[in-house]
C-alpha cells in the first residue's frame, strides 16, 4: 500500500533577522513566521560579518533549521558563508544578487541545499528564466528596493510600486514556466502602517506572488492573512474539485457557472496553498 503524501502549507511569510543579533534568533523563531532567514548580508556591517557568521554557527540547530541569506558571490565573505551553509541546521540558501546560473549551480553543489535566488538587478531580470530552471532552485524572491536602485527608478510614494510591475510579472512567469511555487515578493518598508502593508501584500497576491519577505515581526500576521485562502475560497475550491471529479473531467455547470479543467486547476491550487491537496 502506498504512503499518502505529506501535505504542508506553502510558506507565506519569510522573516529576516540580523545575523549579528543572535539574541534575536529564538524570538524570530517564535514570532509566527512560516520561515526565518538569518541575514548575513544587508543587515550586517562589513566589520561585523565574521562575528555574525560565528554567532550563527553556534546557534544552528538541525531540529529547527533556518534559511541563511549569504553575502553575494564575489564579496570577501561569500566562500565562508557557503561553507557554513553545509551545516544540517541550514534549511536553504537565500542567494542575493542572483544574475546567472553558474553561481547558483556552484552553491547547490557545495551545500547540497535548496536555493532561493533574489532577483534584484537588471542582469538578474534578464537571466530569470534560466535561473528558475536550475535544479535546486525552489522559489524565486524579488528584491524590489535593490532593483529600483539598479535601474535608477524612483518609485512614487504610496504608488504601490507600479513602476516595478512589469519586473514582478517576469518572476511570476519564470516561476510558472519552471514549475516552481509562486515567488516571494520583496519587503515593505512600513512597519506600523498596516493599511499600506495590507495593500502591498494584496497587490503581490493579485499579481501572482505566493509569499512576502518581512523585516519586522509586526508584519507577519497581516501578510499571512492576505496569502491564506479564506473559508469561502476553500469551500468554493472543494466544491469545484468534487463537482469536476464527479463529472469525470467533463465541463460541468456549478451555481450557474461553467467549471472546466482550468477552473478545476485553480481550485486545486487554492487547496494546495492551504496544505489541503497533494
Amino acid at each position: 500500500m502506498s504512503t499518502p503524501p505529506v501535505l504542508t502549507r506553502l510558506p507565506r511569510s519569510y522573516l529576516f533577522v540580523p545575523g549579528d543579533r543572535p539574541e534575536r534568533f529564538a524570538k524570530a523563531r517564535a514570532a509566527g513566521a512560516d520561515m526565518v532567514i538569518v541575514d548575513l548580508e544587508d543587515a550586517v556591517a562589513p566589520e561585523s560579518k565574521p562575528r555574525a557568521r560565528a554567532a550563527l554557527a553556534v546557534a544552528l540547530d538541525e531540529a529547527a533549521p533556518l534559511i541563511v541569506r549569504v553575502n553575494a558571490a564575489g564579496t570577501p565573505w561569500f566562500d565562508e558563508d557557503i561553507e557554513l551553509c553545509r551545516h544540517p541546521g541550514v534549511a536553504a540558501v537565500m542567494l542575493p544578487k542572483a544574475e546567472g546560473i553558474e553561481t547558483i549551480c556552484a552553491v547547490v553543489e557545495a551545500t547540497y541545499k535548496d536555493v532561493l535566488p533574489i532577483i534584484e538587478s537588471a542582469r538578474g531580470v534578464e537571466a530569470v528564466r534560466a535561473i528558475a530552471r536550475v535544479p535546486g532552485v525552489v522559489r524565486l524572491a524579488f528584491g524590489s528596493v535593490d532593483l529600483a536602485l539598479d535601474l535608477g527608478m524612483d518609485c512614487a510614494p504610496d504608488g504601490g510600486e507600479i513602476e516595478l510591475q512589469c519586473f514582478r510579472s517576469q518572476l511570476v512567469l519564470a516561476s510558472r514556466l519552471a514549475g516552481l511555487d509562486a515567488p516571494i515578493d520583496g519587503v515593505s518598508l512600513v512597519i506600523d502602517d498596516f493599511d499600506r502593508l495590507h495593500a502591498d501584500a494584496q497587490r503581490a497576491r493579485r499579481q501572482g506572488f505566493g509569499a512576502k519577505l518581512c523585516i519586522h515581526p509586526k508584519q507577519i500576521a497581516a501578510i499571512q492573512a492576505v496569502f491564506t485562502p479564506s473559508a469561502a475560497q476553500l469551500d468554493w475550491a472543494r466544491s469545484v474539485r468534487d463537482v469536476f471529479v464527479a463529472a469525470a473531467g467533463a465541463a460541468v455547470v456549478m451555481d450557474g457557472r461553467m467549471v472546466d479543467r482550468p477552473i478545476y486547476q485553480r481550485a486545486l491550487a487554492i487547496l494546495r496553498s492551504a496544505g489541503l491537496e497533494a
